[in-house]
């Protein structure tokens, strides 16, 4: 079986005052607090989510 690519991907900015689309993306990625961290599959469904709150997040390509 072949390991499937991931991304590490933590929250690093408050969503507070961000238009809804940004918090529901965060919501979608698993993020909503500070610091969390989640390690997702390597889509491009999830890369296109982490270009929309590139700022709000920190990226680490996984195992």
């Amino acid at each position: 079986m072949a390991s499937k690519k991931t991304v590490k991907v933590t929250q690093t900015g408050s969503p507070i005052g961000r238009p809804s689309d940004q918090r529901e993306t965060l919501k979608g990625l698993g993020l909503n607090k500070m610091q969390r961290t989640r390690v997702l599959e390597d889509t491009p469904a999830v890369r296109g989510m982490i270009n929309k709150v590139g700022h709000l997040v920190r990226v680490e390509q996984g195992d």
